[in-house]
């Protein structure tokens, strides 16, 4: 089974080449990185923190936005677009169950996106320690930046192939797409922060705020990366919520997520007819 997963991802990824996603993901993150390196670090005196940790901050509202788009862009047409070209049928009579074939998908896809974030992430931090030497003590906030960023895109991923699955032609896919994007990564916050202000410290805002940003993924990662970067002071809005919430419950959210999601893909996946 694993060598089937292995050679449907190396396949994958030799056509992703081929389209140049891989050079169209890494410049873009490491364009945005570079970017936010050179303008998310002034306020590193204010609150106390090295240069590296707030840059983290402000690499994870960038990874928030630009890394569930670049995940959906990959995948919305992985079964779409083998239903439009009329290759869906021949792929399928190879012994290599549905499953498999999306698993594949999904190896090669993050190792694309493993790729950009680890050239995008890398130069911010080369960035930031060459202009301050003590900024090695956010490594560690880097570091898990760069696996939780990879596990955010698996989860969007796996929304993209169930999308696929359902729409079946990839005009509708990338429709679908757009508006799950969106709907969770700029509509639900926007709708909580609505809600906190009409709720004005009530229960909303106590008990049913923290449950509803862990029921988000894009919500559970910033919160998760926030809270281990020690860097709360330099995130604002719906963010400062990583001091109140236990840094257990974001990572096994962004633990979690990423599993349910491709579940949901391989269970819509089963359901298209060739």
């Amino acid at each position: 089974m694993i060598r089937r997963i292995l050679s449907t991802a190396a396949l994958e990824f030799r056509i992703a080449l081929r389209n140049r996603w891989v050079a169209i993901a890494t410049c873009l993150m490491v364009v945005f990185a570079l970017v936010l390196a050179a303008a998310g670090a002034a306020p590193t005196g204010d609150i106390g923190a090295d240069r590296l940790s707030v840059v983290v901050a402000s690499l994870t509202s960038l990874a928030v936005y630009l890394v569930p788009l670049l995940a959906l862009l990959m995948s919305f047409d992985a079964v779409a677009g083998e239903v439009e070209r009329g290759t869906l049928p021949l792929l399928l009579t190879y012994p290599v169950a549905r499953a498999e074939v999306l698993a594949g998908k999904l190896v090669a896809h993050m190792a694309i996106l493993a790729l950009a974030v680890g050239a995008g992430y890398g130069a911010a931090a080369l960035a930031a320690v060459w202009t301050d030497p003590a900024s090695t003590a956010g490594l560690p906030a880097l570091w898990r930046l760069m696996w939780s960023s990879t596990l955010l895109g698996a989860t969007f991923l796996g929304a993209g192939y169930a999308l696929s699955s359902i729409a079946r032609r990839p005009s509708g896919a990338a429709g679908l797409a757009v508006g799950l994007w969106l709907g969770l990564v700029v509509l639900y916050d926007l709708g909580l922060l609505a809600l906190i202000v009409a709720d004005g410290g009530g229960g909303f805002t106590t008990e049913v705020l923290p449950v509803a940003l862990l029921a988000n993924p894009a919500d559970a990662f910033r919160l998760f990366n926030l809270s281990a970067a020690q860097a709360t002071a330099a995130a604002a809005g719906v963010g400062g919520a990583a001091a109140t919430i236990p840094l257990w419950q974001s990572a096994l959210s962004v633990l979690v997520w990423p599993l349910a999601a491709l579940g949901l893909a391989i269970a819509a996946f089963r359901k298209v007819t060739p």
